[in-house]
């Protein structure tokens, strides 16, 4: 697993998976078998995203355009990942970054 790729994630409760895009610095996926994930829905995208959100699609591996809460993080064990969907694009990549840092109310 790397960071920035897409993977199925159902934690306990909820009725069927979610894509999930990983977060953690590369070094930590690569060495800890604990990570952070950005969960997105498992719903098509009706309307324009809210501030914290952001829109992922078929460019990111989705079957189609998914919301993305970047105010909740959710920390997972890599056994809890299953079913790679896909890899976040660069341009998403920047947008989740400045999304993040919006949502969670952090400056540069």
């Amino acid at each position: 697993m790397k960071a920035w790729e897409i993977w199925s994630y159902k934690p306990n409760g909820w009725a069927e998976p979610h894509p999930a895009v990983i977060v953690s610095h590369p070094d930590r996926v690569a060495n800890k078998p604990e990570f952070n994930v950005l969960v997105c829905s498992s719903k098509r995208a009706q309307g324009a995203p809210m501030p914290n959100e952001v829109v992922w699609d078929s460019n990111d591996g989705l079957c189609w355009p998914a919301l993305c809460e970047c105010d909740m993080f959710y920390a997972v064990h890599v056994a809890e990942l299953s079913n790679r969907r896909g890899v976040v694009t660069s341009e998403r990549r920047k947008l989740i970054i400045s999304t993040i840092m919006r949502a969670n109310g952090w400056t540069p």
